[in-house]
Order: structure tokens, then C-alpha cells, then sequence
């Protein structure tokens, strides 16, 4: 059912249910907005109108509407532009600023803040309203995600993005009036609750109320170490993102630009996750075909994201046979590379930094996960995310876009096209499958585009033919949709082989460490595309051909699923409970 309404005089047709701010968008008459926040991809709104920022006047209502969350009527009359409407955003942005730090220069959302550019673009260059400011603790408790209460503005739009997106329920309001914030209960700090430091609440957060734990400083003070061996690893969806931060397009692949800037900056050796991602489908595919053939522990789930481990830790611990013991790519790289790699160029792992370049916060927390140390030396020694190192680079005077390109360092930085795709949702499980059919039917396949399994979807579900079985598999992305499959698995609903999941809607091109997109679902697609045009560009395509991972196995540890192996390249899991 369509409704007629007219918006500035113009006429406009839009569906029954639709928003005033829905229909300015079809006459591309722009609203102002803060706490809105939309993800078509994800089909995810949040339109509570918590900051009024986009008031309008409607004919015949006394008080203004915000357009975000004021629905249409047949006949309805709006002015948007209206001086009226005009002077109350002006208002309401006033009181906003006159309740937050003055601290742009310094903070981590400078030019990135939805705030700080509503104020420019109204013209806002001095608050008229004067008085006491809220203040809490700041809390750097978690190694991943900092919060600083002072600067939340409760436009909630991280409530939604934790409890409805993620389903993690962690962010709520609390306190009332002057007080009002959006936290934990009871002003918990992130450390203590059950958080799983996706950090899609950083990315939705409008303003620098949430941010990522800044770890720059500490790569700069081991690069100018020279006691250290230091050495760095970059995921594969970096690769596609980071030259976003520099003004490429989205969908560039940067990866040449991005190693010569690394070499640059000063690494002894430029390395890349891919090459882990290959080792890890090598240990993960054969625990995959060993419960398939046992029939036992099944569906196994892949376990390449902390964030969405310690989400089944908390919220499932029942599962925790279920995921896959292989540690995640970023730590058997660690792994690797403190082994391995340390005795191949007679380094003591003691002496060796390994920092990760990576498009999750919670990859952070992951590298401070007890388990993943060896002999009180961690695998993985400093996270960093996408836009840190971005900020490195701008901070080293490297003029990025100008850079010629340059190649990984051997032999932890060769890999193939199922590595790369690891970065997108659907990656890892297609990645498995290209391995798992060669062993599974003993032959050479070249039919490897599992395409079922690839977009953007919530949910996919795909049956595959290898040899004589038929595996049933499913991919799903984002918490929520995981929380739907697992419940489904617990009452017997469901019955899959195998299950990909990652914490972050669309995977790690959608991580909480990634330049941010805004919502805007067609970054997150080109990105997308341009990590599957990576695979194709690639000589090799299967994780098990990858001769650097051939000679691992070699010289190192003997075969896939070896007690060398599993010492270095396994995990397990803790029942947190909720």
C-alpha cells in the first residue's frame, strides 16, 4: 500500500510504514541525523530518535517529529527546512556539545565524528550553554575495546548494534536524565561482563564514546628496539580495506602498497596471515573429515574468530566440543613463527615480536588469552587494527597512494587464493570444502568455486557432493544469526556436517577495526568482491598445494594433526557460563 505526503511541497509516493526520513531519501532531500543508523545488507535499523536531531514540522502536530522514527499518513504535510526546525536541531546540538570534552584535536574519532561534523556543517562554532559536566572513569580494562562515558551521547545506537545485531545484550541505558549512559549494568567495566569485543559498537558509535585500546605506540617502541627481531603479519581482509584510509576507492586492493609501507616503517620481515590461513585449513579440514568419518562431535565449527568463541563460551559452554581445537590463523602464524621460523634464523622466541595487523578488536583479546603462550612467551605480542596502522603510516610521512609495490617475505608470506578469502563470510568454509574434496575423493578437483556458500547473507545453507557423501554445511554471520542456528542445533532442528561462523556481520571485512563505512552496505560489497577477485588472481587455490606449507609439514611437523601439530597449532576452550 502506497502513502502520498508531501515533503517541502514536493509530492512523494512511499510504502505504508515508511518513515518521513525514508521519504525525504526518495526526493534526496537530506535530513540531518545522528543516533540513526542503517545496514540494508544486514536489514538492521536503529530509528529510536534518542538525539532529535532530525526534527521536522508537520502540519497540524504542535511539537516537532523526529524523521528517523516518525511514520508516514495519507496527506501529510512536512517541512523540513523550516526555520523552526531549523533553530530546534541548532538547540539540541548545542546541549549535546555543552555535555562533551573539548578534546577533538586528541581523539580517536577526530574527522571521523558524526558530532563533530554536524557542528561544522550547522555552523556551530561556539556553545552558548554553560555548565556541569557529566564525568566517569574512563575504562581500559579489556585489551581491546576503551570506553570513555564522557563523550556517549546516548544516541544507543551501540545498544542496538550489541543487543539486536549481536544478540551479546552486554550495553543498555543507564542512570536517567543529566546522568544517562549507555553501559554495562551497573557501570561495569568491559573486562568483567560478558562481552565479546566484536567491536561493532565502535563502529556504530557516532563519536569516541567507544574506541579501540591504542596500541601504536608500543610497535613504535619495538620497531626502534634493536635487541628485536620484529616481524608482521596482515589478515587477508586488510588488504581490501585500507586504502579507504588513503582515499582509494573501496574494493582496492592494496596489498603491494600496504607491504611496502610495512618495509618502510622498519619490520625485519612482512608476512602474511594467508599463509596461516592455509596451515589452519590443513589442521582444520582434517579433524572435519576425521568427525565426519567417525560420525561423531558433529557439526564441527570453525574457530578462526575469538569473538565469536567466547560468545559460545558464554552463552553455549554446553558446545564447547563443537568448534574445531585449531587455533585461529593469527595465533598458529604467532605459533609458527616463534618456532619455526625462529630457528630457521636462530632467533630465541623471547627475542622476537610478532605483531598482527588485523580488521578485528577482538582479535586483541585474543592474543592475550592465556592458552596462546608457550613457556610464558605469547604467540602473538601487539594487535593492531586496519585504521592504527593507517595512522602509522600517515604518522611516518609515507605517501601511501604513491608507493610501488612490493612482495611478502618468504616463507611465512606464501599463500593461496582459499586464504585470502578467509577475510569475507563463507571464506573458511569454502577454503575447507576446495581441500576437503580433493582428500575426500583422491583426486585433483577443478570445479573449487563453492558459490553457495559466498554473500552477504545471514544465513546460507549448501549441500555439497564430495565423492559419495553429501555434505550438508552452513555459514552465518553476525551473533544473532548464531544464536538462531545454535538453538536450532540444541533442539535437533538443524543437522549439518559443518558450520562457519564469525562474530562480525559479512565477516572480517565488516570488523570492528576497519575503516569505518557508516552503514553503508555497499563499502562492506565492494570489499567483498574485491577479496574474491584476489582468489581468482592467485596461481594456486588450494590451501593443501601451497608448497611453503608443504615444507612446513616437511621439515617441521611431519603431517596435519602430528603431536607437533597439536602442541603448536591447537587450543582449548573454557566454559564461562553466563
Amino acid at each position: 500500500m502506497q502513502v502520498n505526503l508531501t515533503i517541502n511541497g514536493r509530492p512523494v509516493s512511499v510504502e505504508a510504514g515508511s518513515t518521513i526520513l525514508e521519504a525525504a531519501e526518495k526526493l534526496d532531500i537530506r535530513i540531518p541525523t545522528l543516533c540513526h543508523f542503517k545496514m540494508d545488507c544486514f536489514n538492521v535499523e536503529h530509528r529510536n530518535g534518542s538525539c532529535r536531531i532530525c526534527v521536522v514540522e508537520v502540519k497540524g502536530r504542535p511539537n516537532l517529529a523526529p524523521a528517523c522514527s516518525t511514520p508516514v499518513t495519507e496527506g501529510m504535510e512536512v517541512k523540513t527546512n523550516s526555520l523552526r526546525a531549523i533553530n530546534a536541531r541548532r538547540t539540541i546540538l548545542d546541549l549535546l556539545l555543552s555535555d562533551h570534552p573539548k578534546d577533538c584535536l586528541t581523539c580517536a574519532k577526530n574527522l571521523n565524528c558524526q558530532l563533530q561534523a554536524l557542528a561544522q556543517e550547522m555552523g556551530l562554532h561556539h556553545v552558548l550553554f554553560k555548565g556541569e559536566q557529566s564525568t566517569y572513569p574512563k575504562d581500559h580494562s579489556s585489551k581491546a575495546i576503551a570506553r570513555d562515558l564522557d563523550k556517549c551521547i546516548m544516541c544507543r545506537r551501540c545498544e542496538t548494534a550489541c543487543n539486536v545485531i549481536q544478540t551479546v545484550g552486554v550495553l543498555s541505558a543507564v542512570n536517567r536524565g543529566f546522568e544517562a549512559v549507555v553501559a554495562p549494568a551497573n557501570l561495569k567495566p568491559l573486562a568483567e561482563t560478558e562481552c565479546v569485543f566484536c567491536g561493532q559498537c565502535v563502529q556504530a558509535c557516532p563519536v569516541g564514546a567507544l574506541t579501540e585500546m591504542d596500541y601504536k605506540y608500543p610497535v613504535w617502541r619495538a620497531l626502534n628496539d634493536n635487541t628485536k627481531t620484529v616481524v608482521v603479519q596482515t589478515a587477508p581482509a586488510v588488504r581490501v580495506a585500507i586504502g579507504e584510509a588513503f582515499g582509494l576507492p573501496p574494493g582496492s586492493i592494496s596489498t603491494g602498497k600496504m607491504v611496502a609501507a610495512l618495509k618502510l616503517m622498519g619490520f625485519d620481515k612482512v608476512f602474511d596471515t594467508d599463509f596461516a590461513a592455509d596451515l589452519t585449513i590443513m589442521e582444520e579440514t582434517t579433524e572435519i573429515v576425521e568427525r565426519i568419518t567417525r560420525n561423531e562431535n558433529l557439526p564441527i565449527l570453525t574457530s578462526c574468530c575469538p569473538g565469536w568463541v567466547k560468545f559460545l563460551e558464554h552463552q553455549f559452554p554446553e558446545l564447547t566440543y563443537m568448534p574445531s581445537s585449531a587455533k585461529s590463523p593469527q595465533q598458529m602464524f604467532g605459533a609458527i613463527a616463534k618456532s619455526y621460523y625462529a630457528q630457521k634464523i636462530g632467533v630465541a622466541p623471547e627475542n622476537m615480536v610478532v605483531v598482527s595487523v588485523m580488521p578485528c578488536l577482538s582479535k586483541k583479546y585474543e592474543a592475550s588469552r592465556e592458552e596462546f603462550s608457550n613457556n610464558g612467551v605469547p604467540d602473538v605480542d601487539i594487535v593492531i587494527s586496519t585504521r592504527e596502522l593507517a595512522d602509522m603510516i600517515k604518522e611516518a610521512g609515507i605517501m601511501f597512494d604513491e608507493l610501488e609495490e612490493a612482495q611478502y617475505d618468504s616463507p611465512l608470506g606464501d599463500s593461496t587464493g582459499a586464504a585470502v578469502i578467509f577475510g569475507v563470510t563463507g571464506g573458511v568454509l569454502e577454503a575447507a570444502l576446495r581441500t576437503a574434496a580433493d582428500w575426500i575423493s583422491g583426486s585433483d578437483l577443478q570445479k573449487i568455486d563453492f558459490t553457495a556458500v559466498r554473500g552477504l547473507d545471514g544465513i546460507k545453507e549448501a549441500t555439497v557432493k564430495v565423492g559419495d557423501l553429501e555434505l550438508r554445511a552452513a555459514v552465518c554471520s553476525g551473533l544473532g544469526n548464531a544464536r538462531k542456528l545454535l538453538e536450532k542445533i540444541k533442539q535437533g532442528e538443524v543437522n549439518y556436517h559443518a558450520i562457519e561462523i564469525m562474530a562480525c556481520p559479512g565477516g572480517c571485512i565488516n570488523g570492528g577495526g576497519q575503516p569505518y563505512h557508516h552503514g553503508n552496505s555497499d563499502i562492506l560489497r565492494k570489499r567483498m568482491e574485491a577479496l574474491y577477485r584476489a582468489d581468482k588472481d592467485l596461481p594456486i587455490r588450494k590451501s593443501h598445494q601451497n608448497p611453503a606449507i608443504k615444507q612446513l609439514y616437511a621439515e617441521f611437523l611431519g603431517e596435519p594433526g602430528s603431536h607437533v601439530a597439536h602442541t603448536l597449532l591447537h587450543t582449548t576452550y573454557v566454559k564461562r557460563g553466563k
